[in-house]
């Protein structure tokens, strides 16, 4: 990606706008975590009831534990599918803003796995809220013009990109006794369970 589109996306995060940029699995919209006003746009722009928390998506699994509390187990699991199409539930750090859990302690955490969202991620530097590009209810876009069509002008940027998976990633709770599946995507929750009791 070229360096003045990213610097682009990079200044419009930073005053507090919402992004679009393509992952492996759909179109996300995405806003820096630690802007609660940014927060509020992107729940507006979306339609989205306020008791659905968003997904923080990192660019590595050092960024991620700066922020998530994680043991050796999940640590495990993340090593074998991350990045990829796996959504993980864990404990946060107390000092994360408490919109960003909805003050469960508990956010979910992700790893792109293709080079656009890597890139974008690693040149913020900072991680992003990111849910699907759609309206509330409605299919998520696979591209950046479904993007266009959806949102028209309340993107302030767009990366464009086309999503080869469209299958939403798996999400899976690591906050209980044992590994719970909250969505099925393209990863198993029994090939998680190999990975994490080893």
């Amino acid at each position: 990606m070229n360096k003045e589109l990213l610097s682009f996306a990079k200044k419009e995060l930073f005053e507090g706008k919402v992004i679009a940029f393509p992952t492996e699995t759909v179109m996300g919209l995405g806003v820096l975590y630690n802007n609660i006003d940014a927060y509020n746009l992107l729940n507006k722009i979306k339609n989205r009831p306020e008791d659905k928390p968003y997904t923080m998506m990192f660019y590595s699994l050092k960024q991620i534990k700066e922020y998530a509390l994680i043991d050796e187990r999940i640590e495990r699991v993340m090593k074998a599918f991350l990045p990829g199409s796996l959504t993980l539930i864990v404990k946060g750090k107390e000092d994360l803003p408490s919109y960003v859990s909805h003050a469960s302690g508990f956010i979910g955490v992700r790893i792109p796995k293709n080079k656009e969202a890597l890139e974008l991620l690693e040149y913020i530097d900072i991680p992003l809220l990111v849910p699907s590009a759609n309206k509330s209810g409605e299919k998520p876009a696979y591209n950046d013009e479904e993007v266009k069509k959806i949102f028209k002008d309340e993107i302030a940027c767009i990366i464009p990109g086309e999503c080869l998976s469209k299958v939403p990633s798996t999400i899976i709770d690591f906050t209980k006794d044992k590994p719970i599946l909250i969505r099925q995507g393209s990863i198993s929750l029994e090939e998680v369970n190999k990975v994490y009791y080893g």
